[in-house]
């Protein structure tokens, strides 16, 4: 069912709410940004959705792209949440570094500043080539 997205100001846009959890779209348009070797802002990725930027629906987003790892983890596939970060840092938010997956990747410094910047890139990197290959 289409909802009324009220973000920013602006008028009002027709938007599928279930889009936020729907973990194989937002995982395809994860894939796309990968093999551009492009990472992608919470923002843009609301947008591609059909939504404005707000708090609630990214964290809704943010619940999904657990789901997406998972997915991607299942096939054998590096995670892609890596690639959603703020637009201010180019870095993922606070909920993606308590998940535990840098943690997992090794990884126990600040969430922001220059360590995290340049292991965010390095994770990156690592998913771009994955996905350039295929």
């Amino acid at each position: 069912m289409a909802a009324k997205d009220e973000g920013l100001g602006g008028a009002a846009t027709a938007a599928d709410a279930a889009a936020l959890g729907d973990a194989p779209r937002i995982r395809a348009i994860l894939t796309r940004a990968a093999r551009a070797g492009r990472s992608v802002s919470y923002s843009d990725l609301l947008g591609e959705l059909g939504f404005r930027f707000t708090r609630p629906k990214m964290r809704a987003l943010c619940k999904t792209l657990g789901e997406v790892d998972r997915l991607c983890a299942a096939d054998g596939e590096p995670d892609l949440a890596v690639l959603v970060v703020r637009e201010s840092d180019r870095l993922p938010g606070q909920g993606w570094w308590v998940g535990g997956t840098a943690l997992l990747l090794g990884y126990d410094g600040p969430w922001e500043g220059a360590a995290a910047a340049r292991f965010i890139r390095e994770q990156q990197q690592a998913v771009f080539d994955y996905w350039k290959e295929r």
